[in-house]
């Protein structure tokens, strides 16, 4: 993390204490001059959110000439296609259908059921030929997890 992203970090942080519910994501500088804050909340993070954090970082980034170069600052919620990147993003998933792929290049996909500090657990689809499929529980480490998204549904 470089001194922009850990300056910005603690920024975001001092007014989440204010958006109860409101985490930090992720928090990337591009060498564009593109500054990305993704926000998540475990009922989501609405645009208020994400205005108000856009509004405080941008006015003491500017006010501390935080970054010299000029920049620009984007907060935003993660969008259905973004992979999950925190335990608590797993936790405030359960119930939904996630795919994940392994460090070894196979994927998986099923109900997510629970996710701890070191794994997860879906119930995933077993098809035999022939016979009705059956539904059973894996858990999966997080350590080989190499990514993993949120399923969605149109039916």
């Amino acid at each position: 993390m470089t001194n922009i992203e850990k300056r910005v970090s603690e920024l975001v942080e001092e007014k989440l204490a204010e958006l109860p519910g409101i985490f930090v994501v992720d928090i990337k500088m591009h060498d564009n001059g593109r500054l990305n804050i993704l926000l998540d909340g475990d009922n989501g993070a609405g645009i208020d959110a994400c205005a108000a954090v856009s509004r405080y970082v941008g006015f003491k980034l500017e006010e501390e000439n935080t970054i010299e170069q000029a920049y620009n600052l984007e907060v935003s919620s993660p969008g259905i296609d973004t992979p999950l990147k925190l335990k608590r993003q797993y936790l405030k998933n359960v119930g939904r259908q996630v795919s994940i792929k392994l460090a070894d290049g196979s994927k998986k996909e099923g109900k997510l059921l629970a996710a701890d500090d070191d794994a997860v657990t879906i119930a995933e689809q077993i098809k035999v030929k022939g016979k009705k499929a059956t539904e059973e529980a894996v858990t999966i480490p997080f350590e080989n997890i190499t990514e993993t998204k949120v399923l969605i549904s149109f039916k």
